[in-house]
Protein backbone atom coordinates (compact mmCIF):
# COMPACT_ATOMS: atom_id res chain seq x y z
CA UNK A 1 0.00 0.00 0.00
CA UNK A 2 1.33 3.26 -1.11
CA UNK A 3 1.92 6.64 1.48
CA UNK A 4 -0.16 9.01 1.10
CA UNK A 5 1.87 12.73 1.63
CA UNK A 6 -0.12 16.41 1.29
CA UNK A 7 1.49 18.84 -0.37
CA UNK A 8 0.86 22.82 0.48
CA UNK A 9 -2.79 23.51 2.20
CA UNK A 10 -4.55 20.54 0.84
CA UNK A 11 -4.80 18.33 4.06
CA UNK A 12 -6.43 21.21 5.84
CA UNK A 13 -8.31 22.50 2.98
CA UNK A 14 -9.90 18.62 2.86
CA UNK A 15 -10.74 19.08 6.63
CA UNK A 16 -12.53 21.99 5.32
CA UNK A 17 -15.30 20.23 3.27
CA UNK A 18 -18.50 18.39 4.45
CA UNK A 19 -18.23 14.94 5.66
CA UNK A 20 -20.05 13.31 3.28
CA UNK A 21 -17.35 14.88 0.79
CA UNK A 22 -14.20 13.73 2.78
CA UNK A 23 -15.62 10.16 3.31
CA UNK A 24 -16.03 9.87 -0.73
CA UNK A 25 -12.78 11.22 -1.26
CA UNK A 26 -11.10 9.32 1.33
CA UNK A 27 -12.85 6.17 0.01
CA UNK A 28 -11.14 6.83 -3.26
CA UNK A 29 -7.60 8.07 -2.05
CA UNK A 30 -7.65 4.51 -0.30
CA UNK A 31 -8.67 2.65 -3.37
CA UNK A 32 -5.99 4.46 -5.13
CA UNK A 33 -3.45 3.51 -2.26
CA UNK A 34 -4.22 0.17 -2.85
CA UNK A 35 -3.55 0.24 -6.50
CA UNK A 36 -7.86 0.60 -7.08
CA UNK A 37 -8.64 3.30 -9.66
CA UNK A 38 -11.46 4.73 -8.15
CA UNK A 39 -14.67 5.20 -10.57
CA UNK A 40 -15.11 9.05 -9.56
CA UNK A 41 -11.23 9.74 -10.56
CA UNK A 42 -9.87 10.88 -13.86
CA UNK A 43 -6.94 12.34 -16.01
CA UNK A 44 -6.31 15.44 -15.31
CA UNK A 45 -5.80 17.45 -18.75
CA UNK A 46 -3.18 19.62 -19.17
CA UNK A 47 -0.76 17.63 -17.73
CA UNK A 48 0.47 15.19 -20.49
CA UNK A 49 -0.90 11.63 -19.60
CA UNK A 50 -2.84 9.88 -16.59
CA UNK A 51 0.06 10.45 -14.02
CA UNK A 52 -1.84 13.72 -12.24
CA UNK A 53 -5.92 12.65 -11.39
CA UNK A 54 -8.79 14.14 -10.18
CA UNK A 55 -11.22 12.73 -7.97
CA UNK A 56 -14.75 14.38 -7.73
CA UNK A 57 -17.38 14.69 -5.73
CA UNK A 58 -20.83 16.02 -5.87
CA UNK A 59 -22.62 17.04 -2.37
CA UNK A 60 -25.79 19.74 -2.46
CA UNK A 61 -25.13 21.08 -6.10
CA UNK A 62 -21.88 21.82 -5.41
CA UNK A 63 -18.82 20.10 -6.95
CA UNK A 64 -15.52 19.05 -5.03
CA UNK A 65 -12.51 17.99 -6.04
CA UNK A 66 -8.87 16.08 -5.08
CA UNK A 67 -5.97 16.26 -7.35
CA UNK A 68 -3.23 14.39 -7.01
CA UNK A 69 -0.38 12.63 -8.33
CA UNK A 70 0.78 8.52 -8.83
CA UNK A 71 3.44 9.77 -10.71
CA UNK A 72 5.89 8.00 -7.96
CA UNK A 73 6.24 4.61 -7.01
CA UNK A 74 6.51 4.86 -3.05
CA UNK A 75 3.85 7.81 -2.57
CA UNK A 76 0.60 9.27 -3.75
CA UNK A 77 1.09 13.13 -3.70
CA UNK A 78 -2.17 15.20 -2.70
CA UNK A 79 -1.84 18.20 -5.21
CA UNK A 80 -5.02 20.59 -4.21
CA UNK A 81 -8.30 20.16 -2.46
CA UNK A 82 -10.89 22.53 -3.68
CA UNK A 83 -14.66 23.39 -3.93
CA UNK A 84 -15.39 24.34 -7.59
CA UNK A 85 -16.91 27.39 -8.27
CA UNK A 86 -15.65 27.91 -12.12
CA UNK A 87 -18.67 29.37 -14.66
CA UNK A 88 -17.12 28.36 -17.27
CA UNK A 89 -18.50 24.36 -17.35
CA UNK A 90 -16.09 21.93 -16.35
CA UNK A 91 -13.03 22.92 -16.68
CA UNK A 92 -11.13 23.47 -14.15
CA UNK A 93 -10.19 27.57 -13.21
CA UNK A 94 -7.28 29.06 -14.43
CA UNK A 95 -5.82 29.85 -11.13
CA UNK A 96 -6.62 26.10 -9.24
CA UNK A 97 -4.71 24.11 -12.62
CA UNK A 98 -1.46 27.13 -11.48
CA UNK A 99 -1.66 25.61 -7.96
CA UNK A 100 -1.62 22.12 -9.07
CA UNK A 101 1.15 22.94 -11.35
CA UNK A 102 3.37 24.67 -8.97
CA UNK A 103 3.02 22.18 -6.48
CA UNK A 104 3.55 19.40 -9.18
CA UNK A 105 6.98 21.16 -9.65
CA UNK A 106 7.85 21.31 -6.18
CA UNK A 107 7.33 17.48 -5.73
CA UNK A 108 9.11 16.53 -8.79
CA UNK A 109 12.28 18.39 -7.08
CA UNK A 110 11.72 16.78 -3.73
CA UNK A 111 11.66 13.44 -4.91
CA UNK A 112 14.37 14.63 -7.54
CA UNK A 113 16.43 15.60 -4.41
CA UNK A 114 15.41 12.47 -2.19
CA UNK A 115 16.43 9.99 -4.79
CA UNK A 116 19.83 11.53 -5.54
CA UNK A 117 20.84 10.80 -1.46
Amino acid sequence: MKSIEWVGSSKRDILGLPEAVRSEIGFSLFQVQNGIMPEQAKPLKGFGGASVQEIMADHKSDTYRAVYTVRFTAKIYILHVFQKKSKSGTSTPKKDMDLIEKRLKQVVEMESRRTQL
